[in-house]
């Protein structure tokens, strides 16, 4: 494993007001958002936004140092505005270079990113660099997607090819994982508006959570991690949840699930 290693996931929610703009829309708040959806089914036939409308009110991260120290963490609208979020997460990669993890992050996360970073006039070379600053990433960059600075898992487990594209949830699941354990992902604007903070962190961080116990079983594939060294990790990841109380819930349902799976099963064999 190369490190250091981010493992991230975005949440979004409808830039109301950018769509009223875009569409000439007058109408009062609490209509935008029907007729925003409304449009968008007679563009497409679905009500799944475009990208540049999806405004980002959580950014959860897993960090993971060249030591191996662990560390979660989130930046969300109970604290920050969008651009101030943007700010913090993009921040990271002028400090440092890590091996970015996702899932689908190339076809939305960081699309998503690259908009409303334009939107409000930021810069992320260090982000968005392929190769005209920094010459060593023309052949190593955080958006090409046969390149290794970003692995988006959905993107590399279907071999590149978008009929094989699966849910997170789905693989999470078969894997012996928690999964998204419900349809939070619907709920995002809810719980902005009612300031369920915890709620939309919590989300975010087990869809990040998720992501990186596949991206182990990944490492494990690919053999750029032993048999040991990926049962150390998932110990570590353990322990880490172990501090986490609002993640009980998510460790619980780990344990549970990883009983269907065979090999996911000895996860917890340390505390029988």
């Amino acid at each position: 494993m190369r490190l250091p290693v981010l493992v991230f996931d975005i949440e979004t929610m409808t830039d109301l007001k950018s769509g009223a703009h875009l569409y000439g829309l007058n109408l009062p708040e609490a209509d935008l958002e029907q007729a925003l959806t409304k449009l968008r089914r007679q563009e497409t036939g679905i009500d799944f936004q475009r990208l540049p409308l999806h405004e980002i009110v959580c950014i959860s991260g897993l960090w993971i140092d060249e030591l191996g120290a662990m560390k979660l963490f989130s930046f969300s609208r109970e604290q920050y505005s969008e651009a101030e979020i943007l700010k913090k997460f993009l921040s990271i990669f002028d400090k440092k270079h890590p091996t970015l993890v996702s899932w689908n992050g190339s076809q939305f996360d960081l699309p998503v990113i690259l908009f409303r970073a334009m939107y409000h006039g930021l810069s992320a070379s260090s982000l968005f660099d392929q190769g005209e600053i920094d010459h060593q990433k023309k052949y190593n960059n955080y958006q090409n997607r046969y390149h290794h600075r970003h692995v988006d898992l959905m993107d590399v487990m279907a071999m590149f090819n978008l009929r094989h594209f699966q849910k997170l949830d789905d693989v999470a699941h078969l894997f012996g994982f928690p999964g998204k354990r419900g349809d939070g992902g619907y709920h995002v604007p809810e719980y902005v508006r009612l300031q369920q903070w915890q709620d939309l962190t919590g989300y975010c961080e087990g869809d990040v959570l998720n992501t990186w116990l596949i991206y182990l079983r990944w490492l494990l594939l690919k053999g750029q991690l032993q048999l040991q060294e990926h049962q150390a990790w998932i110990q570590a990841s353990i322990q880490l949840l172990q501090a986490h109380p609002q993640h009980t819930d998510f460790l619980k349902i780990w344990r549970e699930t990883s009983q269907q799976t065979e090999f996911t099963a000895s996860d917890f064999h340390h505390l029988n």
